[in-house]
């Protein structure tokens, strides 16, 4: 980029020809001698690197000022506004992602919040409806017992006044077995029938004693 005044000029090439002019009565040479020659000039080409050449500090600096310059403006007018666009689109999304999961995240607060209101409504409901069977059913067994018991009593009493009756009947029948026995005996031991009315009484008389 930088060009030092050393290299930029450079000798002139000199070229030299020498033609021998052949004597009389002798053939002229087939060749001839060329000479070239590159002259040099001693007070350049001392062999310094051009950036640490003191003679183009000024050039460079220059050139350092143009070039911070043009990167300056490039940066100000293409990159950093570029650079801020991205950073720009990128916080927007971000932004609206982050109110997006805050959005959702309120929905699910709102849901769980919801379903937990919902599933004690259905635990109480689910309370009162198994109370209300257990009462219910409670009810049925003592009205059922209730019936049954009063089925066994009526029962009972039928049956009650049944064996009543039949023992009086029974009773009945033995006293006049008895009086039937008791006709025949006398008529067997002694051969005189007796009266109904003596057998009676004696049947009678034996079931007092009996009784007492």
């Amino acid at each position: 980029m930088f060009v030092t005044e050393a290299l930029a000029q450079s000798a002139a090439p000199s070229t030299g020809t020498t033609t021998e002019t052949p004597a009389v009565g002798q053939t002229a040479p087939e060749a001839t001698h060329t000479e070239t020659g590159v002259a040099h000039d001693a007070g350049h080409g001392s062999g310094v690197f051009p950036p640490f050449d003191s003679s183009t500090y000024a050039s460079q600096l220059l050139w350092l000022a143009i070039s911070f310059g043009l990167f300056y403006v490039l940066m100000k007018k293409f990159i950093v506004p570029r650079v801020g666009g991205i950073l720009e689109d990128r916080h927007g999304r971000i932004a609206q992602d982050l109110d997006e999961a805050s959005r959702l995240k309120s929905e699910a607060d709102a849901a769980i919040e919801t379903y937990e209101k919902e599933l004690a409504a259905a635990r109480a409901k689910a309370g009162s409806i198994a109370g209300a069977a257990r009462d219910a059913a409670k009810a049925k067994a003592d009205a059922d017992r209730a019936a049954v018991e009063a089925e066994l009593a009526e029962k009972l009493s039928a049956a009650e006044a049944r064996i009543a009756s039949i023992k009086q009947q029974a009773l009945a029948d033995v006293g006049t077995i008895a009086e039937e026995t008791a006709t025949a005996v006398v008529d067997q031991l002694i051969g005189t029938k007796v009266k109904d009315t003596d057998a009676k009484a004696a049947v009678a008389a034996v079931s007092d004693v009996k009784g007492a």
